[in-house]
């Protein structure tokens, strides 16, 4: 999708399919090649070092996009919200919550006009204001996921297990489906100011047929 330069790009307004998600009940979607500001972790995201300063990272070079973006090529946008591919040799380990075997892509989704220059010079720029060891590990990914079954989750994080397990041993076996790729959540609150039953996160599986 594009947008007008003269028009501020929002990917939750512009790409509402995706990040409209209903809590009624799981509903499939085809997401585009979309791309992403990466991070690349491993562990528990509540008490992993890295997984905090993936995360600091990422905002910090997301902002500064942003604002060279407007400033040298007239062209605003909204940092979306932080979003994460999760993945485990045993998929039964998100519904049990074994968070030390999860590795995790931590993203923030960017328009099409940014690319690999502009992040390597964000990049510096965030640098030069301290040395973060996630920065190292900064890339830009283009994520081709197509067709996925998705529902808004509210609540804690930890009580997702009840909705993944309904999708994983029920709501996908009944449809013919099978996993095509990474758990996807996209956290469309701010967890250090929302209560943790009120928090709305979208569930992503990629989904092929059996």
């Amino acid at each position: 999708m594009t947008t007008p330069a003269s028009e501020k790009y929002d990917v939750k307004r512009d790409r509402r399919e995706l990040y409209g998600a209903s809590a009624r009940d799981f509903t499939i979607v085809d997401v585009p090649p979309m791309t992403y500001l990466a991070v690349d972790g491993h562990g528990d995201p509540n008490t992993a070092p890295e997984y905090a300063d993936a995360v600091e990272a990422l905002f910090g070079v997301a902002y500064t996009l942003k604002f060279r973006s407007k400033r040298e090529l007239g062209r605003d946008f909204a940092v979306g919200p932080l979003e994460g591919l999760w993945r485990a040799d045993d998929p039964s380990t998100f519904v049990t919550r074994e968070k030390d075997a999860w590795s995790w892509t931590m993203l923030i989704a960017q328009p099409d006009w940014i690319d690999e220059a502009m992040v390597t010079a964000a990049v510096a720029a965030v640098r030069a204001k301290g040395d973060r060891p996630a920065l190292d590990r900064m890339r830009l990914l283009e994520l081709r996921e197509g067709r996925s079954a998705q529902i808004l989750h509210v609540g804690s994080y930890d009580d997702e297990s009840p909705t993944l397990a309904r999708l994983h041993h029920e709501w996908m076996p009944q449809h013919g489906l099978t996993f095509n790729g990474d758990h996807h959540e996209i956290y469309l609150s701010d967890a250090h100011r929302t209560a943790p039953e009120k928090l709305r996160t979208i569930l992503r599986q990629p989904v092929r047929p059996v």
